[in-house]
Parts: structure tokens; C-alpha cells; sequence
């Protein structure tokens, strides 16, 4: 029994602390357990992390309390917590933060109750007829708890019954009044009935078998499951999960978008009905009760599989046998803040920490996937072909350039306005996508060159037509839109490139009689709101869905034989060597939206740039080509996979403060760091400030990134930085906006 406690403490920067095991809890803690402890001069909350054999000083107080009588957190995210503090540069209590959520680290959390009227014993027929006269509510109470069993007081109480009439009856011992614990349930989509497993196609048999090959090993690797759109990768996920469920283990599925996890639940739920515990779902949109019921119900055992976004990778689920990564390219996986961990990766670790298979899927595999697949990091296999014979959707590309305007002006060119009319016509379903928001990126004026920017960030104002303002996408400042410059005070102010609002007004115009939705930010805040459109597009009450990428990826509509790309080349002018990957996966994705049916889809891309390799590429849905192309142009500038990098970001309220501060990491880096990674100069972020920040970077490559992170980390974590000075690292990065 171990006599030496290592806490992490809620509140110590990156720093553990020694404690005396009590002899009467010494046969109780354990790894992960939630303790409480004596710090300074009053007592706080932290985790068990290890047992020492020897402390790291003397005179150790006792460990105060146990939280309960289980550990919080199992063991095995302990070590990934340790883990993910290591490789992402960041302290280990921030790691810990990430892995639990707030609603479980709170000790004041707790389980609902409701108070339940239970039916113990009915009068008998003489009682109930007199009941019925004197009090008709008493009878009605009775009657309604005989036919619907127990019922929650609230709701009898909606019903018209009042609570005296209830009291009544439990003294005169008819009806019982108990607390009982209650489940707060996360919404459901309500798309998906009821399933059975479908016959699988040949390849489908063949990428099965390759990941329960892996799934028997003793130690199995990550496979890359590469199929092409509408190719049935989920139904490899779904029959691969229901062989771990039978072998009694666990399972946790990831998805990019939390938009996509109620239709993503309906559609396990529908092959896993009958699934003891059934499903658990976790992502940072359930309410703080959701959250801690569903965190509970998992770590319990209760539920066995668990589905959500990228923070669901955490789930305390035990005998874990399998990890789905679907879409593991999304950049969606990616947490933008500390602990700034990759979903996926963190995912491949616990597979290997808890000897689990991980299972990647992506009709547009990331480089570095692709890189570890093709190296034998990683098993590969592949699905070339749609399921049930279906075509793949054919990609026309309009040069917007050469566009004569026609009924859609610079929005909508001639060959997608017809294309949109015939779809009416035969009662056939359309997809628009554009990945911008808002009625105009912009406000110009064209006589002194203004643009309207935001006063708060480097970046120029949106234009949203309702309500008649301007609104910053980065912090959310809004202003009413000027009728003049407001610089010289000439009224010829113009829109620049349009967004949702305008392709939404445009195609009102040009189709009248059509029933249109948008889905973007804005129209989809509501709680439900975007459930309730997916039912009503799938129903068929919606003719044109316009939106941006929250339509692009994971939707089955098989009436949706057009889709309709706006502004194709959008990110391709962005300073981020990742931005041709993203246009062509971003292009691949919303083209398989089309020709999910009997019909064969097509797919129309405006672009200004249309002979870019990444459009071109799309096309032809030529993933091969693409990336033997990108992965040449990413080793000849020596970017991800051939390297790995970070990117240290400096903000201050200062300029001075960052360019300063920024110059100095630079500095300490190459002296601590210098002999195993490239460091580059210190410069301003593209996005110069965000939120009255300014802000400057440092950009780093490296070989080895364990060797780097051992040097770079006590950079960050000792380095001590002028009042108001923050520094943050991202191992890894995503965007490098």
C-alpha cells in the first residue's frame, strides 16, 4: 500500500506536491483519485498523479479527503495527460483541465432530481365514484398514474392536477412522493429509424477484415480507411464497433463538427438500439448537467459507446477496444486552445496506451495521415468505388473570369442558374456552398480605396444586410453600416465578394416559388435550429439549402442531385502553406453531397482561379494526384509531414510589448533550442490583432519534435515575460492565421 501521495493541485502552475497517505485510506486511493488536500494556509481540490516511494521534501502533511470512493479519472488518462502536457508544451494541470470536464472537476455538481408520484394502492370501486364528486382531481391523479405509471409531480401538475390534491392522497396512503434521479438526455436528431446491417460490397469486406485483423493483435496500429464519398465507411465503423460491443469492450466514435452529432448518434443508435446503457454523447455544447451525467454514466459502465466531437476522445470509457476517427482530416479536430491537442493524435495514442484499434477514415485523408499510412505508421486500406453502383457526381468548372452576367450577376453564373431551374423542375433537391458568411466580405470604397475595418482586429468588416450592419468575424464588434466613405465621405461605397446572405437574396430572386433555408452561424444559433432544418431538407420542405461548411461534409440526402460551389477559391490566397490541402479536401467533401441516390449527382465551381492544381485535382477526384504534387511542394519547403512544426504566438495590448517580447522568445529558443530545429525570425501574425491584441509570431521546424519540446518547454513555462505579455505554443498547428 502506498504511504506517498503526488498531487496536482488545482491551483499550482505545472508543479505537483507531496502528501501523507492516512493509514485508513491507504487500501482505498488510487491513481486518478480526486483528493483534498491542505495548501498554504486553507485546503483545495487536486488529482492523485503517482506514488513516489520517495517524497520530493519532508514533513508532508495528510491528504484531507477523498472525493469518493472510486478514482474521478482512470488511470490510463492520467498518462495521457502527461502525455498531451509533454508533446503539446503546455502545464500539466492545463492537460488535466482538458481531459475533465468543468461540470465533473466541480464539486458542487450533482445528479438531477425530480420528485415522482408513484401509484402505491387504488380505492376501490365505491371510494373512486365518491372521489370522482367530492374531489374530481384526486380521481383524475389516480386514473392518470394507473394508465401512465410514475410520473414526474411538474408534469401532473402541467396536466391541470394540483399539488394539495397530491398531498392529499399520500396521506391517505394512495400515492407515494419520491426523489428519483433523472438523466438529462442530449437532443436527437429523430432522422435515422431503425436498422439492419447491409451486404457489403467486396471492398468493403476486404477494409473490415484489414481493421479486425488489427483489432486481435495484442498491440494494434492505426488504420487509414481512404473511401471515396458515399464509398460506406460507416458501415465498416458500424460493423467494427458492433464486433468490439460483442467482445465486451468499449467504444468511442469522434466527429469534426458538433453540428454533425445528433444525425451521427440516430445513425448508431438505429444499429445499436437495443445496446444496454445505450448511447453517450459528450461535446461542449450539452449543458453543464448534460455533461456530468453523460461523463458519469460512461465512467460507470453503463454506456459502452460513446460518440461526440473532438473532446469526447477523452471519454472515461472502460476496456476500450476500438477509437472511430471519422473525417480525421477536419480541421475541426483541432483545440484552439490550451491544451492545444489534435484529436486524432490523441486519439492514436490511447490506442496505444490502452492497446485499442483506431480507426481513421476520410474520403481526403490529411498529408500527414497519408504520410504515416504509405510509410507503414499506419495500415491502409482503401474504398474506390460509391456503393450500390452509384456514380460519382461529375465537377464542371465555370472560369468566372470569362462570365458574361446573366439573371444572377456576378453571383450566380449562367450554367449554375439553369442547372438550379432544371433541378426545380424535376422536384430534385440543390446544395449552394459558399464558405463565407454574412451578405459581403467587405464594404470599398472606389474613390479613395477604403475598406471598412474592424477597430478591435486587422480585419476588414462583414456586411450583413439584416439589420443593416457591419460585424467583425473575429470578436464579434458590430456597427451600423455607413452610407458613405468614411474616410473621404464619398457616398460610392460598394459591396466586395459576396457571402450566404447574398446567395440567399440572389436566388430568392431568380426563384421565387422555391422554398430556400440558409445555414451558417448565424441562422443556426438557436438550439435545434439546425436538427430541425436536416428533417425539414429531408422531408423535401426545402428545395435550395445555402450555407457554408456546415453543409460541406456528413450529410445523406440522396434527392440532392446539384451542388453548386460559390467563391471556390476563397482560401487559396491565404499565407498558410496548408491552404491548397483545404480547398481541394473542402471541394471533395461538398461534391459528394450530390448523387447519393439513383441519380447521377453534378457539381458546378465558379472560380476565378480555375486552373489551380487544387481545383483541377477535385475534378477529377484525383486524391492520388493531388497529393504526390503536394507532398513535393511540402519537401522542397521542408513544411508537415517532412517536418513537424510549432507556431509560438506573442500577444500584448502593446505592439511595442509583442514585437519586444516576440524577439526575445526568438532568442531564447535558438540558444535553447537552436542545434535540433529551424527557428525563424520573429515577425506579425497575418492577423495582426484580434480583440485589441497584437500579435506576433515565432515559427519553428524540427526532426524530432520530443527532443525540441524537452528544450523548448522550460522556455515557456520558466521564462518570465513583461506585465501583460501572454505566450502561447501550438504544437502542430492547423492554421497558421
Amino acid at each position: 500500500m502506498p504511504d506517498i501521495a503526488r498531487v496536482l493541485t488545482d491551483i499550482a502552475l505545472d508543479r505537483t506536491f507531496d502528501y501523507e497517505i492516512p493509514p485508513e485510506m491507504r487500501d482505498r486511493i488510487q491513481l486518478g483519485h480526486r483528493v483534498r488536500v491542505p495548501f498554504g494556509g486553507r485546503e483545495c481540490w487536486g488529482f492523485v498523479i503517482a506514488f513516489p516511494e520517495v517524497a520530493g521534501h519532508s514533513r508532508l502533511k495528510p491528504v484531507s479527503a477523498l472525493h469518493s470512493d472510486t478514482p474521478l479519472i482512470p488511470s490510463t488518462l492520467v498518462q495521457l495527460a502527461s502525455w498531451m502536457a509533454t508533446y503539446y508544451l503546455c502545464p500539466l494541470e492545463k492537460a488535466m483541465t482538458g481531459i475533465l470536464p468543468e461540470s465533473v472537476r466541480n464539486t458542487d455538481s450533482s445528479f438531477k432530481t425530480l420528485i415522482y408520484a408513484h401509484l402505491e394502492n387504488l380505492p376501490d370501486a365505491v371510494q373512486m365514484q365518491a372521489l370522482r364528486k367530492k374531489a374530481p382531481k384526486q380521481a383524475e391523479a389516480l386514473e392518470t398514474l394507473t394508465t401512465t405509471g410514475p410520473l414526474p409531480v411538474t408534469d401532473l401538475v402541467a396536466r391541470g392536477i394540483p399539488r394539495q390534491a397530491l398531498q392529499a392522497l399520500t396521506r391517505k396512503g394512495w400515492v407515494s412522493l419520491q426523489d428519483q434521479t433523472v438523466e438529462r438526455e442530449p437532443e436527437s436528431s429523430g432522422l435515422f429509424a431503425e436498422s439492419a446491417p447491409t451486404t457489403l460490397t467486396d471492398e468493403q469486406v476486404v477494409a473490415l477484415d484489414r481493421v479486425m485483423a488489427e483489432m486481435s493483435k495484442p498491440e494494434p496500429a492505426p488504420v487509414l480507411l481512404h473511401g471515396v464519398t458515399g464509398s460506406g465507411k460507416t458501415e465498416v465503423y458500424l460493423r467494427a464497433i458492433g464486433d468490439a460491443l460483442a467482445r465486451g469492450k468499449s467504444a468511442i466514435v469522434l466527429v469534426p463538427e458538433i453540428s454533425l452529432t445528433p444525425q451521427s448518434v440516430d445513425r448508431f443508435r438505429s444499429r445499436f438500439s437495443r445496446l444496454a446503457g445505450g448511447i453517450a454523447v459528450l461535446h461542449s455544447n450539452l449543458s453543464a448537467g448534460e455533461r456530468h451525467d453523460q461523463w458519469h454514466k460512461i465512467r460507470a459502465g453503463t454506456s459502452r459507446l460513446v460518440i461526440g466531437a473532438r473532446s469526447a476522445v477523452f471519454a472515461p470509457v472502460q476496456n476500450l477496444g476500438i477509437i472511430v476517427v471519422d473525417e480525421e482530416h477536419e480541421p475541426g479536430y483541432k483545440q484552439q486552445d490550451a491544451p492545444r491537442y489534435h484529436a486524432r493524435d490523441v486519439a492514436v495514442v490511447r490506442g496505444r496506451m490502452e492497446h485499442a484499434a483506431v480507426l481513421l477514415g476520410s474520403a481526403t485523408p490529411s498529408l500527414e495521415t497519408w504520410h504515416n499510412a504509405k510509410s507503414g505508421k499506419y495500415g491502409l486500406t482503401s474504398l474506390t468505388c460509391r456503393v450500390d453502383s452509384q456514380q460519382m457526381p461529375t465537377l464542371f468548372v465555370v472560369d468566372m473570369r470569362r462570365e458574361k452576367q446573366g439573371p444572377g450577376g456576378a453571383v450566380i453564373s449562367r450554367k449554375l442558374h439553369e442547372a438550379v431551374l432544371q433541378r426545380l423542375e424535376k422536384g430534385e433537391q440543390t446544395i449552394l456552398f459558399i464558405n463565407r458568411r454574412g451578405f459581403a466580405s467587405s464594404l470599398l470604397c472606389t474613390a479613395c480605396g477604403h475598406t471598412v475595418t474592424c477597430q478591435h482586429c486587422s480585419v476588414p468588416l462583414t456586411y450583413h444586410r439584416t439589420g443593416q450592419r457591419m460585424a467583425c468575424h473575429l470578436c464579434g464588434h458590430t456597427e451600423p453600416a455607413p452610407t458613405k466613405c468614411p474616410a473621404c465621405g464619398d457616398p460610392k461605397i460598394r459591396f466586395g465578394s459576396a457571402g450566404t446572405q447574398k446567395v440567399e437574396l440572389t436566388i430568392s430572386k431568380l426563384f421565387p416559388k422555391a422554398s430556400l433555408a440558409r445555414v451558417d452561424s448565424d441562422t443556426m444559433s438557436k438550439k435545434g435550429a439546425y436538427t430541425g432544418m436536416l428533417s425539414a431538407f429531408k422531408t423535401g420542405k426545402i428545395d435550395i439549402l445555402v450555407g457554408t461548411q456546415m453543409i460541406a461534409k456528413g450529410l445523406h440526402f440522396p434527392n440532392v442531385t446539384l451542388v453548386g460551389v460559390i467563391h471556390a477559391d476563397l482560401a487559396l490566397g491565404l499565407p498558410d502553406f496548408r491552404a491548397s490541402e483545404r480547398v481541394f479536401q473542402l471541394l471533395v467533401q461538398v461534391a459528394g453531397r450530390a448523387g447519393r441516390g439513383g441519380i447521377r449527382g453534378e457539381v458546378i465551381v465558379q472560380s476565378y482561379s480555375p486552373g489551380h492544381p487544387a481545383i483541377q485535382y477535385a475534378r477529377r477526384h484525383d486524391y492520388h494526384g493531388f497529393v504526390e504534387e503536394e507532398l513535393g511542394f511540402r519537401q522542397h519547403y521542408a513544411y508537415p509531414p517532412s517536418l513537424r512544426c510549432v507556431l509560438f504566438t506573442v500577444r500584448a495590448r502593446s505592439e511595442e510589448k509583442a514585437e519586444f517580447s516576440a524577439r526575445h522568445l526568438e532568442g531564447l529558443l535558438r540558444q535553447a533550442a537552436g542545434a535540433v530545429a529551424e527557428i525563424g525570425a520573429a515577425a506579425p501574425a497575418p492577423i495582426e490583432k484580434m480583440q485589441d491584441w497584437h500579435r506576433w509570431q515565432v515559427f519553428a521546424k524540427t526532426s524530432s519534435m520530443t527532443r525540441f519540446g524537452a528544450l523548448a518547454r522550460p522556455v515557456l513555462l520558466e521564462a518570465r515575460w513583461p506585465e501583460g505579455v501572454w505566450v502561447a505554443a501550438d504544437v502542430d498547428p492547423v492554421s497558421l492565421m
